[in-house]
């Protein structure tokens, strides 16, 4: 008997799903030079599995179940890196190094003016005409085991894209047997900089392909206050509360209820939610809750988590029709969401906002943990 009890035990601890979070390396392509682009899957033992790819420290898939057990790819994107190359629109990109936008792309550190290119209207959009979306990242470690993850680096040379201080940056993707997405940004500078680092990942829990798009997705953000912007998108510099307005998801609303809604002068801004959510006033050293999302025909959803006081949440409003991606399909106006969390737009140029500055000697880090789930019937 007691050899049949160590028998059981020994299996049961050979096939305990711990140990079944993996990670495999692979090629996605070469860039337009030549250089291979690496790609690394993680899969775990629940039937999710994402690949990262090291152009733009990119997330590329990400496949779940749904409540039948049909497993989907949720990230909206392109097939080969051909696309990447040619029209990324950030798709599942490492964003920096100031995420979101900087007025007229300008902004003043310790009494000097720095400039950074234009590139959405007057403004700077995440870190300029070529952003940490567009570069190459190099893969530093792969690892397999209870939490598979991939880390990779980029070092941005001192007045890259007019902005100041050699940055190094490291982003690091985990996927555990919890369901658990966790994606670690940290950066260190050698003189005092500006940084806000984000994923700009596109969701559409329906899955890759499913014409209904994103728009009955329900969502949840525990936020009382949002920065209204003018009509550029850039920050008023004050908070509006939520209360009676479209802005309001402290209760599941299903985002194509209002999202069209032009009545509220925002949304003709935004051609929909591009929008930050006030969640907290500073980066914390613990995660919080940022978002809830649901897909309620599939049952697929997720938590997101994060120490950023802000949230940005963008409906997929620019999307005209003309982007060929994943399984050849077009891509339209809401056929995805963008979840950022982030310190607040125009930081920089923003003086009551959470700061962006980070100098020689501090470590930037933003932690986001998508909790991933399938919701019952």
């Amino acid at each position: 008997m007691r050899n049949l009890i160590a028998a059981c035990l020994l299996s049961s601890v050979v096939a305990s799903p711990a140990l079944a979070a993996d990670a495999k390396r692979s090629t996605f392509g070469a860039m337009p030079d030549g250089r291979p682009v690496a790609a690394v899957t993680l899969s775990n033992g629940k039937g999710v599995s994402t690949t990262i790819i090291a152009l733009g420290a990119s997330l590329q898939a990400l496949t779940m179940p749904d409540r039948d057990g049909k497993s989907d790819d949720v990230q909206i994107g392109y097939d080969s890196i051909d696309g990447y190359l040619t029209k990324p629109e950030f798709f599942g990109a490492t964003v920096g190094r100031v995420a979101n936008r900087i007025a007229k792309g300008r902004f003043t550190l310790d009494g000097k003016t720095y400039s950074t290119p234009v590139n959405n209207g007057p403004n700077s959009l995440h870190g300029g005409t070529k952003g940490f979306d567009k570069v190459l990242w190099e893969v530093t470690q792969v690892k397999s085991g209870p939490t598979a993850s991939v880390t990779l680096r980029y070092v941005s040379p001192d007045g890259d894209m007019g902005y100041p201080g050699t940055l190094t940056t490291y982003a690091t993707y985990s996927l555990d047997e919890q369901n658990r997405l966790i994606i670690d940004y940290r950066a260190t500078t050698d003189r005092p900089t500006v940084v806000n680092l984000s994923n700009h990942a596109y969701w559409n829990l329906a899955g890759v392909g499913n014409p209904c798009g994103a728009m009955g997705h329900v969502l949840t953000i525990p936020a009382e206050r949002y920065t209204p912007t003018d009509a550029t998108s850039i920050p008023l510099g004050q908070h509006a509360s939520v209360a009676g307005t479209v802005f309001d998801f402290r209760n599941p609303t299903v985002i194509g209820d209002r999202v069209r809604d032009a009545r509220d002068p925002q949304i003709l801004y935004g051609r929909g939610y591009d929008h930050n959510w006030v969640i907290g006033d500073r980066v914390t050293s613990d995660q919080h809750l940022m978002a809830r999302v649901v897909e309620p025909v599939s049952g697929r959803g997720f938590e997101l988590w994060s120490n950023q006081p802000g949230l940005q949440f963008y409906s997929g409003n620019f999307f005209d029709g003309t982007i060929k991606g994943k399984k050849g399909q077009i891509y339209r106006m809401g056929d995805a969401i963008v979840m950022e969390p982030q310190l607040f737009p125009d930081a920089p140029n923003q003086p009551s906002f959470p700061s962006v500055r980070l100098a020689p000697g501090q470590t930037y880090r933003n932690t986001m943990t998508y909790r991933l789930f399938v919701e019952k019937r």
